[in-house]
């Protein structure tokens, strides 16, 4: 998680959200990062998630990832929920919880609902305090600009 906590950071940078994704082989090794780049490319599909996704899958010359994890620092939303279950991701690890926009567990459970495809291991809330407060200070920060 300190290695998506880290990307997140670099969001900042672009004036993005500061949610950062990880993506690690079975053997733990580092393969890919994202953070959030939706403003710096006017871009919505810009997500974290999307952006490791599509590094790894660029680094790996293949878009299955079975036998890889993400590690995000928010909980993923609907379309990064169904690009992980597109791409075969075996496991997410994520830290805060969304509860407006979360598709793996708060708002909806994509990737374990019974009628998907393929199922994909998730745990939830690692460091969940600190990746919540790195949004909401940055939340906080655009407010009192405004």
């Amino acid at each position: 998680m300190r290695v998506a906590l880290d990307a997140a950071r670099k969001a900042v940078a672009s004036h993005d959200i500061p949610v950062g994704a990880a993506i690690f082989n079975n053997a733990g090794e580092l393969v890919a990062t994202g953070h959030n780049e939706r403003e710096l490319h006017n871009d919505p599909t810009a997500h974290a998630e999307i952006v490791a996704i599509r590094n790894a899958a660029e680094k790996l010359g293949d878009w299955h990832l079975t036998d890889h994890t993400l590690v995000v620092t928010l909980e993923p939303c609907a379309m990064c929920a169904g690009a992980i279950a597109q791409s075969r991701l075996q496991t997410v690890v994520f830290g805060a919880w969304d509860e407006k926009a979360g598709a793996v567990g708060s708002v909806w459970d994509l990737l374990r609902d019974p009628r998907s495809t393929f199922r994909t291991e998730v745990r939830a809330g690692v460091l969940a305090q600190e990746c919540g407060e790195l949004i909401t200070s940055f939340i906080q920060g655009v407010r009192k600009k405004d």
